[in-house]
């Protein structure tokens, strides 16, 4: 099959997923059930693709199982998180607006979804790994390892009652305030590297810029410390002395 076929039939099947999510969603009474879709969704598309490829099937498969586990691993994290706590008040306020949380919501998030997946999909065409390819490989585990590393350490600092108030700048928070984040985004431009190995692949890489984008300048780390700053008065100084996003040395600052 051609990649265009595959295309529209990655395109239909992340739009029925987006409504079947929807409807669980309403039936769940918890419109946050979009952020557990989030990493399945690309899990999903990556399924749907992966037979019609023409790749290598040793290709194929490393780009399969790198984009389920890290999406299944991000779903069940967001997932464990959300649960214990009272729906997201974004979500809450649109709740008596079921028609906009579905086109604001759902079907942004599906398209953007889509887009961001491109390379996964580009790359079951690819023709072979390469030293691209295994650089991929190299930059997907940095990535994974952050993220990972990253919300377990945030995690467990949230679940010790002595951290109330605090501010955690300890184990790769001490070099990013954004691990996670910054792990996402090594994620896709590993998966893009796998893409390389063909021009047309190489082409998606507006997909992992605007990941990238929107961890660091969109609707990921700036609304985040927008509300760390006014709820813990110590997040100003780590704000100084962390890098924002690329993991560097902390810088030495006097407290004020």
């Amino acid at each position: 099959m051609t990649l265009g076929n595959t295309l529209l039939i990655t395109a239909a099947v992340t739009v029925v997923a987006v409504v079947a999510t929807f409807g669980i969603a309403r039936a769940r009474k918890r419109y946050d059930t979009v952020d557990t879709f989030w990493g399945l969704g690309f899990a999903v598309v990556a399924l749907a693709a992966f037979p019609f490829g023409d790749g290598p099937l040793a290709l194929r498969l490393v780009v399969l199982v790198l984009t389920v586990v890290w999406g299944g691993r991000l779903s069940l994290h967001l997932h464990l998180r959300n649960h214990k706590l009272p729906e997201d008040p974004r979500y809450a306020r649109m709740r008596q607006e079921p028609l906009r949380i579905f086109v604001r919501v759902y079907l942004f998030q599906g398209l953007v979804l889509y887009f961001v997946s491109l390379p996964a999909q580009f790359a079951m065409y690819g023709t072979g790994f390469g030293v691209l390819g295994w650089l991929g490989v190299v930059v997907w585990l940095i990535g994974f390892g952050f993220e990972t590393i990253g919300d377990e350490q945030l995690r467990r600092f949230k679940a010790d009652p002595a951290s109330k108030g605090k501010v955690l700048d300890t184990g790769l928070w001490r070099y990013t305030r954004h691990p996670n984040y910054f792990g996402d985004a090594c994620v896709w431009w590993g998966l893009y590297l796998l893409a390389c190995s063909t021009w047309p692949g190489a082409l998606t890489i507006l997909s992992p810029i605007a990941m990238t984008f929107t961890l660091a300048r969109g609707t990921g780390k700036p609304m985040l410390e927008k509300g760390m700053a006014k709820t813990r008065p110590a997040y100003a100084h780590y704000v100084e002395r962390t890098s924002g996003f690329f993991p560097l040395p902390p810088k030495k600052v006097t407290p004020r």
